[in-house]
């Protein structure tokens, strides 16, 4: 898992903060392209994240392998 140091929710938090930032519109076109390739890493962390947990709760279902 990339950043598997991160937390779900600090990588959600983190996100947040990005699109807020972005939405904001007063960053420069490098700030906003750093943010935008930050909020692409965390989008990423956070839906490992809920693809392990989604793996975890189909493999704990009656009848699952």
């Amino acid at each position: 898992m990339s950043e598997k140091k991160i937390s779900y929710e600090a990588a959600r938090d983190e996100l947040a903060e990005v699109v807020e930032s972005l939405e904001d519109g007063s960053a420069t076109l490098e700030e906003s392209l750093k943010l935008w390739e930050r909020g692409e890493e965390l989008a990423k962390i956070c839906q490992e994240w809920l693809d392990g947990a989604k793996k975890k709760l189909d493999s704990a279902k009656p009848g699952a392998k």
